[in-house]
């Protein structure tokens, strides 16, 4: 699941106040042809977002996942109200064992050598670079590349619809993570939303 997670191109990562309408925020990502939506659990209200957009025919074809899981608590707590993957800006080894016990679609974050080894070392080659661009960009991103050959990585933090292709013209770029889709503290609106989705979905036809 991860790896076709991955193969959307990009990832909607998403940060809004508990009061914002989750569903009209999926609803209009997917119809764009984003269909893979990350919530934040820096969003106020997460976990009681993530069930709503996971019940039957709530977002039709929606994949919808938690980010920002820092430790095996919070990933119990992703996982009771419905995650389908979890995202993490870094990796332990404690959350790194609880997510491969649990099975499910796991994305740790790294942004060195030694994060990509810890994340090899716990069976983890589908990583997420963050912060992308304060980490040291795309040079640093094929840096690590060139060691580990078989490891893809999901960008994220500081792209835009403008830098995207440069990220995913880079061969061990599967997705990047798309923030710029769902603007931090903007009201939700569906159009614009799924006008962004639009232009960001055609990124994986050039």
């Amino acid at each position: 699941m991860i790896d076709a997670a991955l193969a959307s191109g990009v990832i909607a990562v998403v940060r809004l106040p508990a009061a914002a309408d989750f569903r009209a925020l999926a609803g209009a990502l997917v119809a764009g042809g984003v269909s893979v939506v990350e919530i934040t659990l820096t969003t106020p209200g997460a976990l009681a977002a993530i069930p709503d957009l996971t019940a039957p025919n709530a977002v039709p074809g929606a994949v919808v996942g938690a980010g920002t899981v820092l430790d095996p608590a919070q990933l119990a707590a992703a996982l009771d109200a419905g995650a389908e993957f979890i995202v993490s800006p870094g990796l332990t080894e404690p959350l790194g064992k609880a997510a491969a016990s649990a099975g499910i679609p796991f994305l740790p974050g790294t942004s060195n050598t030694g994060d990509v080894m810890r994340a090899r070392d716990l069976g983890f080659t589908r990583l997420k670079f963050f912060p992308a661009e304060a980490a040291g960009g795309l040079p640093v991103l094929k840096a690590l590349a060139a060691v580990f050959g078989e490891v893809r990585f999901c960008p994220t933090g500081g792209i835009t619809q403008d830098s995207a292709p440069a990220w995913l013209a880079e061969p061990a770029v599967a997705c990047v993570g798309g923030s710029w889709l769902v603007p931090r503290g903007q009201v939700v609106d569906r159009e614009a939303i799924k006008a962004r989705a639009e232009a960001a979905a055609a990124l994986r036809n050039r």
